[in-house]
């Protein structure tokens, strides 16, 4: 009898009736099983929360009987359906393989030696919609917040990528700076980059926009990169890179919104006077004094 695997994911806080009658209905068909939990390459995002550990102890929670493989994603379908293969067989290499999926499997895509089949899966249910569900839940128990720790200290170190832009007029002797409500000293527009942006440049642009309203410009142009010495991350281990452009103003009133209350344009001749009287955001100091080398 052919030993009988099923390839899924179960991104899920817990089993949930689809699961177990997936697992089920492929438990009365064979006397072995095996689940392999596919290894997303990005861990802890939305669409993968969990890592394998937390999944086979979900699983086995429920079966303890069963075996869990690990199996890492690969970029081709041809690879990791070889990669699949391998697998099974250097585990148990004596033994013949049925793999089984159900709604949105791996099956369509799978190109190996071995029979498969899809299963109907019982109810309707949606991982993302149930992982929406509960992601505002806030539990009161040690596991919860334990929980906690371990997705953050499970996570690498990020760097939030932010944007800010350098407004020139008159053949580049006036800078456009402005202020924010938490900080009254003057500073380039800019702030954080947007998943949805298709590049630093758009991000850099689209800031401008919201926080001068709709000028025209023209010629944005890298001028640098730099850690932002925050103090909000002064303490934390994920920390700001920002990326620095510069632009020619064309023409319309620049009008402060969106988190900045002020605008002004200022002679650049005079940022280092603004400099040593400490007129500028200590932020952006490192930036200033590359603008006006």
């Amino acid at each position: 009898m052919k030993t009988g695997v099923i390839i899924a994911r179960f991104q899920t806080p817990y089993l949930h009736e689809g699961h177990i009658s997936l697992i089920d209905q492929v438990k009365a068909k064979h006397n072995k099983l095996i689940i392999v939990l596919g290894i997303p390459p990005v861990i802890g995002t939305r669409r993968n929360p969990y890592d394998y550990h937390t999944r086979e102890k979900m699983i086995k929670s429920v079966y303890s009987d069963l075996i869990i493989l690990p199996l890492s994603d690969q970029m081709r379908d041809d690879k990791w359906s070889e990669a699949l293969d391998s697998l099974l067989t250097s585990v148990f290499p004596n033994e013949q393989f049925k793999l089984y999926g159900s709604r949105d499997s791996f099956i369509p895509y799978y190109e190996g030696k071995n029979e498969t089949e899809e299963l109907p899966e019982k109810g309707d249910y949606n991982a993302t919609a149930l992982r929406e569900s509960l992601s505002d839940m806030v539990y009161d128990s040690k596991e919860f917040r334990a929980g906690i720790l371990y997705a953050y200290y499970n996570q690498y170190k990020k760097v939030y990528a932010t944007v800010d832009m350098a407004v020139f007029r008159n053949d580049k002797s006036e800078i456009l700076l402005g202020k924010k409500p938490t900080n009254h000293k003057w500073r380039l527009i800019g702030g954080f980059s947007d998943p949805e942006d298709d590049s630093f440049e758009e991000a850099a642009v689209r800031e401008l926009q919201e926080e001068c309203g709709p000028i025209e410009i023209k010629n944005v142009s890298y001028v640098m990169s730099a850690k932002i010495p925050d103090w909000r991350y002064k303490k934390e281990v994920d920390q700001i890179i920002t990326t620095v452009f510069s632009c020619d103003y064309i023409s319309g009133t620049p009008q402060a919104q969106d988190d900045i209350i002020d605008l002004e344009w200022f002679d650049v001749h005079k940022l280092p006077e603004m400099i040593e009287n400490g007129e500028l955001t200590e932020e952006h100091l490192h930036i200033f004094k590359k603008l006006i080398e």
